[in-house]
């Protein structure tokens, strides 16, 4: 092969390299303020979910305009949302019109939101993270925590800060409805 036929396969194969690049997209990683803000958005849906604050209106805030919350029974596939938008996510939070739905269940339930391992992507952050709950049940059982799963989370950076583009709960365990009302009543004693 003569020394010009390589050299225009070189140059062929700079060429193939650098548009691969080009096409690729960039990830710049998160500094320590973002992923600061992200960690305090994740601690904060719990205690916003368990508490109900600001007629649900404080839940939603935790979500982007367009922002949406759901379900699957497999990591990094299958969700089914459940809720889309400041409407429906005010109701996912417990609030509507009316402010807060009243709280039935004397023992209550506390979401724990642990181990979140957060990622840096194209489009701004990921993260997927453990749930249990702890139920107030000082009965014979003692207090109950509980496996349930975990999130998986999308974020995007807002002129308000980080929030969730999605949050899907994921648990393996469990065969989702398509719409919420549709689930069964759970009874933890039977778990």
């Amino acid at each position: 092969m003569t020394k010009t036929l390589w050299q225009v396969r070189a140059l062929a194969l700079c060429v193939v390299l650098v548009a691969c690049q080009a096409g690729a997209q960039s990830v710049t990683p998160l500094s320590a303020e973002d992923r600061l803000e992200i960690r305090e958005l994740i601690d904060a849906y719990a205690q916003i979910l368990d508490n109900c604050t600001n007629a649900g209106n404080d839940y939603a805030d935790l979500f982007t305009e367009d922002g949406a919350f759901g379900v699957s029974s497999e990591w990094g596939a299958g969700e089914k949302i459940w809720f889309r938008g400041r409407e429906e996510l005010i109701r996912a939070g417990g609030g509507g019109p009316n402010g807060c739905r009243p709280q039935t269940n004397p023992r209550r339930s506390y979401h724990l939101n642990i181990n979140p391992l957060i990622r840096a992507t194209p489009e701004g952050a990921w993260a997927r993270s453990t749930l249990l709950t702890i139920t107030n049940d000082t009965d014979d059982r003692g207090d109950i925590v509980h496996y349930e799963g975990g999130y998986e989370d999308t974020f995007e950076k807002t002129p308000d800060g980080w929030r969730f583009k999605s949050r899907v709960h994921v648990w393996p365990e469990i065969e989702w409805a398509d719409r919420p009302e549709d689930m069964p009543a759970r009874n933890l004693a039977d778990e």
